[in-house]
């Protein structure tokens, strides 16, 4: 795709790095949180890091809905597939995520268990259309980005009267999880990770718009730009980041916009308000519990919610020891702080979701070989 390598090129790069360099106070750091996995990826991949100044650190946030999705989440979707003997569809990253006593999805469906990997929620009804006699759970997760999808299944299920279908929600917001990220450092200062501004998150802006930010940069007076990302967008973006820093500006300004306008899509915020409502809290692994920082499925679709359908245990399921995830999704530790890390945790033996996920924090290590140092773990920009 030509019109991709427009935000690949080298000359451009070398000079947004030039102007970055131009641009930084050599008496002060910038730190930089990126929320979204897909930037991480990008950074590493493309060699960003390497073409910022030595005071320009990225910090690795919260990631994907895979990562922060906790423990007992999915120890309740392998109790789906195991004591009520529902065929449980889910995307493929799910499959792999550690649960309790180190069992996975993937090890529920080696032991016999019915889990079937799907690329769409339109797969899972088609599974639901072909097996009348079974009851088919959608394992929900994802950020604002795949909520509209979730809605349209639950209404088609509705419309379709497929009374075998049903959803298990664990969709949650992103805006939330950035106001709690601020406010943890405001309250906790020797738990919270220094940060000056965010790269706001591609995907979910595309949906959302970047209005649902503003509040959260008045209140806490941290800038956020939303980045596309490709590896011009992430530097363009850090660029604009370090100008408002140095100018003590604290806005929400939108360099991805070819793809994210103020409002958002209209039509999927509609379509989600008509299907979803607020929780009243959820827990986030590495997070802790938020209030409203997720969504669950409105009683009108009542009968199409797994959680009303079948009783579901209080899971208390925790991390495995040692495992750094829940500090690397707070920013307050990188892959490399992690004992864990290139031993134990490796792609084919996840002990954590920053492991699983292709977007997590640890897979962007792995992949773009930071954990081996020196010149060997540098990726050469664009």
């Amino acid at each position: 795709m030509k019109y991709v390598n427009e935000f690949r090129q080298k000359d451009l790069a070398r000079t947004i790095a030039q102007n970055i360099a131009a641009e930084v106070r050599l008496d002060r750091d910038y730190h930089i949180m990126e929320f979204c996995g897909g930037h991480t990826h990008a950074i590493f991949r493309y060699g960003v890091q390497d073409l910022m100044p030595d005071n320009v650190h990225f910090v690795h946030g919260p990631g994907c809905p895979v990562c922060v999705l906790p423990i007992p989440r999915i120890d309740n979707a392998i109790e789906l597939c195991e004591k009520h003997n529902v065929i449980l569809c889910t995307y493929g990253d799910m499959m792999r995520v550690p649960a309790s006593k180190k069992k996975s999805l993937i090890k529920a469906k080696a032991e016999g268990a019915d889990v079937r990997m799907v690329y769409s929620t339109q797969d899972a009804l088609e599974i639901a259309r072909k097996n009348p006699d079974r009851e088919v759970v959608f394992f929900a997760i994802g950020f604002e980005t795949t909520t509209p999808p979730t809605a349209l299944a639950l209404r088609q299920a509705k419309k379709e009267g497929l009374m075998n279908f049903s959803v298990f929600c664990n969709h949650v917001l992103t805006p939330s999880a950035i106001g709690h990220i601020l406010e943890s450092e405001d309250q906790e200062a020797d738990q919270a990770v220094k940060l000056d501004g965010f790269l706001g998150p591609s995907h979910v802006s595309s949906v959302i718009g970047s209005q649902p930010y503003e509040a959260a940069v008045a209140k806490y007076k941290k800038p956020v730009v939303i980045a596309g990302f490709e590896p011009l967008d992430v530097m363009q973006a850090s660029l604009m980041l370090i100008r408002q820093i140095n100018d003590g500006r604290c806005e929400v300004e939108n360099e991805y916009n070819r793809v994210v306008t103020r409002e958002g899509n209209i039509k999927a915020q509609k379509l989600v308000a008509e299907t979803f409502e607020l929780r009243d809290g959820f827990e986030w692994r590495g997070l802790g519990w938020m209030e409203k920082s997720a969504l669950k499925i409105k009683p009108a679709f009542a009968d199409w919610d797994a959680e009303r359908r079948f009783e579901l245990s209080d899971s208390k399921g925790k991390d495995v020891k040692g495992c750094a995830c829940p500090e690397i999704l707070r920013g307050l530790k990188k892959p490399l702080d992690c004992k864990l890390f290139g031993t134990i945790c490796t792609p084919e033996n996840p002990q954590g979701s920053c492991m699983v996920s292709s977007e997590g924090s640890c897979a962007a290590y792995w992949s773009y070989g930071r954990f081996r140092g020196g010149d060997e773990g540098k990726e050469t920009a664009a």
